[in-house]
């Protein structure tokens, strides 16, 4: 395991695991901490032995969001080209999640917040432990809810009006109501965090992770796309993945009464 001061990194068995470095402050973010999870999500994209991602927290929280010191109070001192800058840079972050192919669990320990529970909602699968709590609260902070993607993504995993709800009231949300709503997969003890998200996580790696990636592109394309144009793209990508090597493996071990072995090509 290397580590930083953003996070600890590993990675075993096609998962790459990526902890937060920051309990004593809930996970807060830093200028420096976005910088590095950006630049990890980019980086990813070509690391053949990496299949999956798990991002976890540390200590008592997921992630709080900016500090209030090393982020806010120093934006505060910025011209508009200044807070330009780090806004783009933010919204890199969560575009880099989106454009991995690759599946993103955030195992969700405690408080996520801010642009902590936008990484959560940016991830593929959420898994909040029965401690855990999210909240877009930004409007409380006297800034718009429309952050790295907020406004774009929770409607489409909760609704419209749920997304209104929270994004405008800022209220936060216990791990049993975000379940309720879609935005967690599933809750559990925390003392079953850690394995509930690496059992996930394993049974993805084990997957064919060329329809995977592929999945998750469609996923983001088809979202603003008719009907027709949805289903074309969906033909011509299948056509592709049935001439792949795993769409043969899975034939040859079924025929063989054997688990497929996926090897991504």
């Amino acid at each position: 395991m290397t580590q930083t001061d953003s996070f600890f990194y590993s990675e075993n068995d096609g998962i790459a695991r990526v902890k937060f470095a920051r309990p004593d402050t809930l996970n807060s973010l830093t200028f420096k901490v976005y910088r590095d999870l950006t630049d990890l999500f980019f980086q990813l994209r070509s690391e053949e032995s990496v299949k999956v991602v798990l991002l976890e927290g540390n200590g008592r929280g997921f992630c709080s969001g900016g500090d209030v010191h090393e982020i806010i109070g120093e934006l505060l001192k910025r011209d508009v080209k200044g807070l330009l800058e780090f806004t783009r840079m933010s919204g890199e972050l969560i575009a880099n999640m989106r454009l991995l192919e690759k599946p993103i669990i955030s195992a969700v320990n405690g408080i996520a917040a801010g642009a902590g529970a936008v990484i959560a909602l940016a991830s593929d699968f959420r898994i909040f432990a029965k401690e855990a709590k999210i909240a877009f609260l930004f409007q409380k902070v006297g800034l718009t809810a429309a952050d790295m993607g907020a406004v774009f993504l929770l409607p489409k995993v909760i609704g419209l009006a749920r997304a209104t709800e929270m994004l405008m009231l800022g209220d936060t949300i216990k791990a049993e109501d975000a379940e309720r709503i879609g935005l967690a997969n599933r809750v559990v003890d925390l003392a079953d965090l850690e394995k509930e998200s690496l059992a996930l996580a394993e049974r993805l790696a084990k997957s064919a992770s060329l329809a995977l990636g592929l999945t998750k592109r469609l996923l983001n394309n088809e979202w603003n796309m008719d009907l027709l144009s949805a289903i074309e793209q969906e033909a011509t990508a299948q056509a592709l993945m049935m001439q792949t090597r795993d769409h043969k493996e899975f034939h040859e071990a079924f025929s063989q009464k054997r688990e497929p072995k996926f090897e991504g090509r």
